[in-house]
């Protein structure tokens, strides 16, 4: 009987030749290059903090961007800013997978943070560790975005949806400031709205004053010219969110109080409007998604 045994020999050499030179899973080399990452994303985030500080236009294109993402970080919104302005719609591979869309070839992605476990530091206190996540905005996917077009609520559902569960009430006046259209008063409470306007008016000044109630913990600490600039803020982005009109709004200076503080300080400013815009978005939409969910069921007359 002939000795075949060289030839499986040959057979297993040749068959793992390819991989015989592949390296073995580099865990430190890994781990640094997620470091590298971190560190980009942090110093990209710091590097948009200062530029949105000294360009009203580009300040403007921010709040576009948070508007568009109210439930994301002010950290995320600015690196959207910088990668990806446009961006309407996003997930990660995985996510426009299991929806039955795919990524178009050639398309890369751009990075968010992703929160990750917590870590013990130093001094003893809790720190969470964050992770860059890969994300594709709806313009790089096999989906139509031609149909996630948003549809809004008329002028009347829409002041009641902004209405809605109202921190503080609301009530009509006629004794308001000169070119007050609405007033927060932080002593009785409420919010003070002129009589007759029309409905975008009634929209952008109402959104303002809602905010300044939002930041008014009711601790004695607030202060309106404090936060004058942060309710200007959420307004308008009520109004980007809810299709009113925004051609009024000037971000040509933004205050230079913001310009003398580190752009970590900035950020939690940033984050300020943000939550108030947020919850204000919140509760409009919870109302609008029941008016539609009772359309929806009322039987036809």
């Amino acid at each position: 009987m002939n000795n075949l045994d060289d030839l499986f020999r040959q057979e297993t050499s040749g068959h793992f030749s390819a991989n015989s030179s592949k390296q073995p899973f580099d865990k430190e080399a890994w781990a640094q290059k997620k470091q590298e990452l971190r560190q980009w994303a942090y110093e990209t985030i710091d590097a948009a903090t200062i530029a949105i500080l000294h360009s009203g236009d580009e300040f403007q294109r921010y709040l576009d961007v948070q508007s568009r993402f109210d439930r994301y970080s002010v950290s995320n919104a600015l690196l959207i800013l910088t990668q990806r302005p446009e961006a309407t719609r996003i997930a990660d591979f995985d996510s426009w997978k299991e929806q039955g869309v795919f990524i178009r070839r050639k398309e890369t992605g751009f990075y968010i943070l992703e929160p990750g476990e917590e870590y013990r530091r130093e001094d003893g206190s809790t720190g969470i560790s964050y992770n860059l996540k890969k994300m594709f905005d709806i313009t790089q996917t096999t989906a139509n975005p031609k149909q996630e077009q948003p549809t809004y609520p008329d002028d009347r559902m829409r002041i009641k949806a902004l209405m809605d569960r109202a921190p503080v009430p609301i009530v009509i006046g006629d004794a308001l400031p000169p070119e007050t259209n609405a007033l927060y008063q932080p002593d009785t409470r409420n919010i003070v709205i002129r009589r007759g306007m029309d409905a975008g008016d009634i929209f952008r000044a109402l959104a303002q004053e809602l905010a300044h109630a939002e930041v008014d913990r009711g601790d004695g600490r607030y202060s309106r010219s404090d936060f004058t600039f942060h309710a200007y803020c959420a307004s308008y982005m009520l109004c980007k969110q809810f299709g009113v009109d925004t051609a009024s709004f000037r971000f040509h200076h933004v205050p230079e109080k913001l310009k003398d503080i580190e752009p970590q300080q900035v950020r939690a400013e940033l984050t300020v409007i943000k939550d108030a815009a947020h919850e204000i978005a919140r509760r409009m939409n919870r109302m609008l998604v029941q008016q539609r969910q009772h359309h929806r069921t009322e039987p036809a007359r």
